[in-house]
């Protein structure tokens, strides 16, 4: 079961949609965000539609304005071109794992279910969770938990899980959580494990770099006056958006015309991150960590 979109309504109003427009939904997951543009797009409305899982396309629209590209986000450029659009009048992304993924024990994204260390957003990757956890070396293990997961302890954790698989391989969910029991910090377990499993899916999924890749082809393919709508959800995504929008690129550098103004191709919509009510963090909790931010082309 696909869940509720988080910031919805705020979202598809960020792309300041016009009905003849053409429109990019990177992250089709379940389709809430791709139904509700379509709602307000005319005939002549365009409303390409990105996702690399498998499982979206249980949820493909039937609508001659929809296409659909089962893909990665990071090849935009590539497969919007490859339609004949060289530029787009909005792009909108909501990142991260949907709450499917999360609640389909069998993909080994959740803390809380027995499953396969997968992880695999994309089923062909040949890379899954399993593989990390079993072949990286405690070095690489460290730098994956320390840059992805943000965690104090990533060393000794690393240093655990190699103690572990030299006895038996860690193949599920749950021999992951069990390794780690004793080591991890007081009435911070399901954090910590939190921490660790989205580091494990960052480095699967190559996150990052499949972010940064889409980032910097976003600038190319809106029209000027397009915008860039994205919803993060962790200070890794958000400071990658946040750079972008400030000044063009995703490491935050700012290039200055002769009188020293900033020459950033995009106006910030909104200054600050719009964050989900109250109400809606009540109803899907797996909004609580959402941040929205709003950029136009200039």
């Amino acid at each position: 079961m696909y869940h509720n979109p988080v910031l919805l309504h705020e979202s598809v109003e960020g792309l300041n949609m016009h009905p003849h427009g053409t429109f990019v939904d990177v992250t089709f997951g379940g389709g809430g965000h791709s139904k509700l543009i379509l709602s307000k797009l005319e005939e002549g409305g365009k409303l390409f539609a990105f996702d690399q899982d498998q499982d979206a396309l249980a949820n493909v629209i039937q609508d001659q304005r929809f296409v659909f590209i089962p893909q990665n986000f990071k090849y935009l450029k590539n497969f919007l071109l490859l339609h004949g659009q060289p530029q787009v009048d909005g792009i909108l992304a909501d990142l991260g794992v949907s709450s499917h993924q999360f609640d389909e024990a069998s993909r080994g994204f959740s803390t809380r279910f027995e499953g396969k260390l997968d992880m695999r957003m994309d089923k062909n990757n040949p890379l899954t969770a399993a593989d990390v956890v079993n072949t990286y070396d405690q070095q690489a293990l460290t730098v994956v938990f320390n840059t992805y997961g943000e965690l104090q302890n990533a060393w000794r954790l690393a240093q655990t899980i190699i103690e572990a698989r030299n006895v038996h391989p860690i193949k599920l969910t749950t021999d992951l959580r069990n390794v780690l029991a004793k080591h991890l910090p007081r009435g911070k377990e399901n954090k910590t494990l939190a921490q660790l499993f989205q580091a494990l899916r960052i480095e699967v999924n190559q996150e990052m770099q499949a972010l940064e890749s889409f980032l910097e082809q976003s600038v190319q393919m809106l029209k000027p006056g397009g915008r860039l709508v994205v919803i993060s959800y962790h200070s890794l995504e958000d400071r990658l958006v946040k750079n972008l929008m400030k000044t063009g690129n995703v490491k935050g550098e700012t290039s200055k015309d002769f009188y020293g103004n900033n020459l950033s191709p995009f106006i910030l919509v909104s200054r600050k991150a719009v964050i989900p009510t109250e109400e809606e963090i009540a109803m899907n909790p797996r909004a609580r960590s959402a941040k929205l931010r709003i950029a136009e082309k200039r």
